[in-house]
């Protein structure tokens, strides 16, 4: 029997790099993408905020959100404290949104479609269910 995070392991880096071929047409990595799928769910947000919930180290996101900045996806405003910035998504990713939400929903269904609807919801609870 193959170990079960070998096992996932392999599935998420598969996933991942058929993810960011699929994403090149909106210029984008899914490591990106993550980060404005977090906004777009969750509102603006302070880099902490991201990172914690990513569970990814705080220099890969500032460098990730640094560069989403510099592409025009995300802009950073000062929070209360001035040495904290709320990063929020840009109007034109606001309106580039759909069109991304739309490819990543048909990739969805290309890696998913063989499993039925209860099958996708029972690996999700079965996701949850693990510690973490």
């Amino acid at each position: 029997m193959i170990p079960l995070f070998h096992a996932l392991f392999q599935k998420s880096r598969y996933l991942t790099n058929c993810l960011n071929e699929v994403l090149k047409q909106h210029n984008l990595y899914s490591s990106q993408w993550t980060i404005l799928y977090c906004l777009h769910t969750h509102g603006p947000m302070t880099l902490t905020q991201i990172w914690k919930y990513l569970n990814v180290e705080a220099p890969s996101i500032t460098r990730a959100i640094t560069r989403l900045e510099t592409l025009g996806w995300v802009q950073r405003i000062d929070g209360e404290d001035k040495r904290e910035k709320i990063v929020t998504l840009s109007p034109e990713a606001e309106k580039r949104l759909p069109a991304i939400t739309k490819t990543i929903l048909a990739f969805e269904e290309e890696m998913v479609g063989s499993l039925t609807v209860e099958e996708q919801q029972q690996f999700i609870s079965l996701l949850e269910k693990m510690k973490g």
